[in-house]
């Protein structure tokens, strides 16, 4: 059987300073600079990010919800102080905190270029 762990995420940003300062300062990534690329080191995850210059046939982003890559999830520790956290840093939500089953409770906010991010706190009683 194939085995396989994570590597990264790979982003498109018109503005990659932008965005990893986004993922830093809203989501405590790590911003890690190369030669020619920047990267955010995001729970546990390289998240890469390429600069999409006018005119390089790269499109649009998508409006959620849509078919493929729909939106990656972060578990956070107490979902309701995150929220609470991110929404005075002026957060957009496009679901409010929610329980979806016991043990689980979610949220989605909107990150840079419409990226759909999923906050989720897992009761691990629930497990």
């Amino acid at each position: 059987m194939l085995h396989v762990t994570w590597d990264h995420i790979h982003l498109r940003s018109p503005d990659p300073e932008a965005t990893a300062s986004w993922l830093h300062e809203m989501l405590g990534g790590e911003i890690v600079r190369h030669p020619g690329r920047i990267d955010v080191k995001l729970g546990g995850a390289s998240v890469f990010i390429a600069k999409v210059e006018p005119g390089d046939g790269v499109n649009e982003p998508p409006l959620t919800p849509h078919q493929g890559l729909d939106h990656f999830g972060l578990t956070v520790k107490d979902i309701d102080a995150a929220a609470a956290a991110l929404k005075a840093k002026g957060v957009t939500f496009t679901t409010e905190p929610t329980t979806i089953r016991p043990g689980v409770r979610i949220c989605f906010i909107r990150g840079p270029q419409g990226i759909s991010i999923e906050l989720l706190e897992r009761d691990q009683k629930y497990a």
